[in-house]
């Protein structure tokens, strides 16, 4: 005896062996022995080969007339072997009941299956709107193809022009434009972003990276809220007038110094911080503003701020008004170095003048200020800084172990024309990071953020410090420990309220402390172990990491740009390992495959081709070894310049750690305005 089984949604044929109250031991027609349920069987039959019932039963279901099946059969639930007598007569056989089972159950809009070999067929109303569905997704399917082969051929159909830019970031994937562009994609072999540019749905691949990150970062667009300021509290008045020092272009100005000659070699040196702390109170609108943004984003060529310019415009130390600042002055003897007094005072200061580095720079050499006789601008403040910061780095030089090395080049990137412009002329200007100035203001922010984070420390205050142990990765943490490469105790950024977040948070608590000194852990506005500064840590990194990104993409962006504008085909590069080298002139790097093993700092000359703007990559390869003789690579320079290549924000998680350049001199980090400063080391790791 013979039998037709279902298993797994297929109809099977078999020969039975033997036979149980609810199962059967079965020989299917592959010759495989099996244990079957009795409810999975269909009928048994025996007058037919079971190795051809199914292959004769499909042929001659080829002849069958659904819709004729349909208005013949019963209009209530039926026995598949019933309909074969109806339909083929009194004497259906196995092949014609078989035949007439597959068909029904290849026809499931027409038919309902009720049960074992028994169907039902469809009520009329749903059997048509069934139909109009069918006809709908065959309709659509067609659709869906012709514009595959549109885009395909590069050509935009004019329906879904206004959706097509949703497609970089977040496209509706239940759509069938989205099927038919992700077939397009396939079918081309290649990215997403790419096949936009191809459409022209984007001018050019510096639109694609700039909406793939506004996207991501500021999804309802970089407008800040416009809240109201609260007023700011009376406060005394200092007796000082300060001076600030930053790039020409510089808008947020967040420090300041002032100086004070006490007699002999004594001075009281003042640094003055811009304090928006005052009115932005825990979890305020103003607050929850910041906090989202977590920082200002610099670009080449432009910016995105934290603050509302209307809190900028309040609280930066601009000159010619007094403005509310969180002050620390020390006293010290520039002779020997010695500290002899810290003291934090909210005030407000007098801004005497916006000075601009790049105009000191030239005058303000280390034989000038240290001379008795040089004329040099500002010589009463800029002489005693310049001596004392020589015994704060040599403090710090004997902590480290090593001297700090700041003879790096970095370049400032300027724009002539739109940042949304690649045909913006890009400038690079080198900048040597050793000039006297440039150290001096690093050594005091060094010493501010240092102290302020001890002074947090010694009231049990938490802050958000950053710590470094023997060369391993900087962490920001809610206690203070050592920072290795700054060479420091503690250290906490304190100094840039306008522009991170991190540093607005440090000053809340700073104001607690000087207002209720040893009291002020019982009324800082964050306690000791709190989850939302562990929040806090873990939300800054994130979007941190996400603006330092973009930040060194751009950067990478305008050097390929700047290539191209110079006609450069050849250039100059230092071999920093491997295959890894870095262009001479230009902050950017590239591996060079095959390059021939050399020693780290040995100058080649390369041949630059086939430059990918969206990619960010480009081809080079080995024209001529100029100089084997090793130069000094700094491990940390190795780290610097651009994001690796192909590194994309969508598909890789990423760490980046500040180097000690940015952790000495917070100002830099990014630095303000039209210019992207590439002092900004950054480390990008994949995660596991």
């Amino acid at each position: 005896m013979y039998l037709l089984f279902e298993e797994s949604g297929q109809f099977k044929t078999g020969t039975i062996l033997s036979e149980a109250e609810t199962s059967l031991q079965v020989e299917s027609s592959s010759g495989k022995r099996i244990k079957i349920k009795r409810a999975n069987v269909i009928f048994t039959f025996k007058d037919v080969s079971p190795l051809h019932l199914l292959e004769q039963a499909n042929e001659l279901s080829k002849e069958l007339d659904i819709e004729f099946l349909w208005e013949i059969s019963p209009k209530e639930t039926f026995n598949v072997t019933r309909l074969a007598k109806e339909y083929y007569g009194d004497d259906a056989g196995t092949v014609e009941q078989t035949a007439l089972l597959l068909f029904l159950h290849d026809h499931p809009m027409y038919f309902h299956r009720k049960g074992k070999g028994l169907y039902a067929p469809a009520p009329e109303e749903i059997l048509q709107a069934a139909k109009l569905a069918q006809e709908k997704k065959r309709l659509q399917a067609e659709q869906q193809q012709q514009w595959t082969q549109d885009f395909v051929k590069g050509i935009v159909p004019e329906e879904l022009r206004s959706i097509m830019p949703s497609f970089l970031t977040n496209p509706d994937k239940n759509t069938i434009a989205w099927k038919a562009f992700a077939d397009a994609v396939n079918e081309l072999g290649i990215q997403v972003p790419e096949l936009l540019l191809k459409l022209n749905v984007f001018p050019n691949a510096l639109a694609v990276h700039r909406q793939k990150f506004l996207a991501i970062a500021f999804p309802r667009g970089t407008a800040n809220p416009e809240i109201p300021i609260p007023p700011i509290e009376d406060l005394p008045t200092a007796t000082v007038e300060a001076f600030s020092v930053d790039d020409i272009s510089t808008t947020e100005v967040d420090d300041a110094f002032s100086i004070q000659h006490l007699g002999d070699n004594q001075y009281i040196f003042g640094i003055h911080i811009a304090c928006p702390a005052l009115v932005i109170d825990r979890d305020s609108p103003l607050d929850l503003a910041a906090r989202k943004r977590m920082s200002t984003v610099y670009f080449p060529g432009d910016k995105i701020p934290m603050q509302h310019e209307d809190v900028i415009k309040t609280f930066s130390l601009d000159a010619g008004k007094h403005s509310p600042a969180l002050s620390l002055y020390v006293t010290a003897d520039i002779a020997t170095g010695e500290i002899l007094n810290e003291e934090t005072k909210l005030e407000r200061v007098f801004i005497k003048e916006n000075l601009r580095n790049n105009y000191l720079e030239d005058v303000l050499t280390a034989e000038a200020l240290e001379s008795t006789d040089a004329d040099i601008p500002y010589a009463e403040l800029f002489k005693p800084m310049w001596r004392f910061s020589k015994f704060l780095r040599a403090k710090r030089d004997e902590r480290r172990g090593k001297p700090e090395k700041n003879d790096r080049v970095e370049y400032l990137f300027r724009l002539e024309g739109s940042p949304d412009d690649p045909d913006s002329i890009i400038t690079l200007d080198p900048r040597v990071r050793n000039a006297p100035i440039d150290l001096l203001v690093a050594e005091f922010m060094i010493l501010c953020n240092s102290t302020w984070a001890k002074l947090l420390a010694s009231l049990g205050l938490p802050g958000i410090f950053r710590s470094q142990q023997q060369f391993g990765r900087v962490r920001m943490s809610t206690h203070a420990l050592p920072h290795h490469t700054i060479g420091v105790e503690q250290y906490a950024w304190t100094s840039s309220p306008l522009r991170r977040y991190v540093d607005l948070f440090n000053q809340r608590q700073l104001i607690a402390a000087v207002k209720h000194g040893v009291s002020a852990r019982l009324v800082a506005p964050y306690k000791p172990k709190e989850i939302d500064i562990f929040s806090i840590i873990s939300q800054f990194e994130s979007i941190y990491t996400l603006y330092l990104t973009h930040q060194a993409r751009m950067e990478r962006f305008w050097c390929l740009r700047y290539i191209q504008q110079q006609h450069l085909s050849e250039v100059e590069a230092t071999v920093i390992r491997e295959e890894l080298v870095r262009l001479k002139d230009i902050p950017i790097t590239t591996s060079i495959a095959g390059l021939p093993e050399l020693e780290k700092g040995t100058s080649i000359r390369i041949a630059i081709d086939k430059i990918d703007l969206y990619n960010l990559t480009f081809e080079a390869r080995l024209l001529k070894i100029l100089d084997t003789a090793i130069v000094d690579v700094d491990i940390e320079d190795d780290l610097s310049d651009t994001l690796p290549e192909n590194l994309s924000l969508d598909e890789i998680e990423t760490e980046i750690e500040v180097d000690s350049s940015v952790e000495s001199n917070p100002e830099i980090a990014p630095n303000p305005d039209n210019i992207l400063n590439t002092s900004i080391t950054a480390e990008i790791n994949k995660k596991d």
